[in-house]
């Protein structure tokens, strides 16, 4: 139900101007990555979801993953970053700019019976990615998840037909994955945004630092908190797997399962794995086994087939 990442035509923001020296509307203040939905570690949209909401998924995935390309641009300052993320926000209920990205999200999202709170809370953690690069305690790093993660998940319940009482279902699977993500990246993170996930309490718990992200491979002092993440990621994943079931969607519960089996895939290989001495992911083996066995057990077992008729 979330994201996370690479290939890039060249160098990330490369020749910009200053933002009130660039032309066009909301979308000027972009700075693509090229990054797309093909890039992230799990599903975005995929052909489980109904058809006639797939288009409004798009068009929350691109906005998102517009304002994320935004705040992880090495070549803009934290107060270019939090202006053009304003920036972006303000396209979301600017009168006349009906042809920009937001202007679209936000007609996509009213014609659902939605508002845009969701999308909102992305951007207030895109700017404190832009001005925050340390977490002093696990409670921080979760409150940073519900505005970073959490918000995908329930703008995805809400548009399937179920709404607050699915939020704590969806918010377990949207933290693990976010965390997961923080876990693999957690050297390259440093090294190229200077941005560290780990809470520091627990570094210096294990008598570790910051600085230790910049070695080869994992120190014990660092393997002992990925260990402690990823029970964190466990427990999260043990309400997860109350979703599929709690959803009206059958569709979005399949959905719902593969991801959940993805990530204790994922969890595992960390596990067992050095994300510092190699890049740990899933494999094209793993994406396939989830997806028939998560999508088999979500249809038996998950949702009750509410709104997915004439889904397509």
């Amino acid at each position: 139900m979330t994201n996370q990442h690479p290939h890039m035509p060249g160098p990330v923001g490369a020749g910009l101007a200053p933002l009130s020296a660039r032309a066009g509307g909301a979308d000027a203040v972009e700075t693509p990555s090229g990054k797309g939905a093909a890039d992230e570690n799990f599903p975005v949209g995929s052909v489980l979801l109904p058809a006639r909401l797939r288009p409004v998924v798009a068009a929350f995935y691109g906005f998102a993953r517009a304002a994320d390309d935004i705040a992880d641009n090495p070549a803009l300052s934290a107060a270019e970053k939090v202006q053009r993320l304003d920036a972006m926000e303000a396209s979301l209920t600017a009168p006349g700019d009906g042809d920009s990205r937001g202007a679209q999200l936000a007609a996509l999202l009213h014609a659902h019976g939605l508002d845009t709170r969701h999308v909102r809370a992305l951007l207030s953690a895109f700017r404190q990615d832009a001005t925050q690069n340390r977490y002093q305690t696990l409670a921080d790093l979760h409150a940073y998840c519900r505005l970073s993660a959490d918000p995908v998940g329930r703008f995805l319940v809400d548009l399937h037909g179920d709404g607050a009482a699915v939020y704590p279902y969806s918010d377990g699977l949207c933290t693990a994955l976010q965390i997961l993500n923080h876990l693999q990246d957690c050297g390259k993170d440093l090294a190229s945004m200077n941005r560290c996930y780990l809470p520091g309490a627990w570094l210096a718990e294990a008598g570790s630092t910051v600085a230790d992200l910049r070695a080869a491979q994992l120190t014990p002092g660092l393997r002992s908190v990925v260990d402690r993440l990823l029970d964190d990621v466990d427990q999260h994943l043990d309400r997860a797997a109350h979703l599929p079931r709690a959803l009206r969607s059958r569709r979005l519960a399949m959905e719902s399962a593969v991801i959940i089996r993805l990530a204790r895939r994922l969890a595992a290989r960390l596990r067992r794995g050095d994300p510092l001495a190699t890049r740990v992911a899933l494999s094209k083996m793993d994406f396939a086994v989830a997806a028939v066995t998560g999508a088999v057990w979500g249809l038996v077992a998950g949702g009750r087939g509410v709104h997915d008729r004439a889904a397509g």
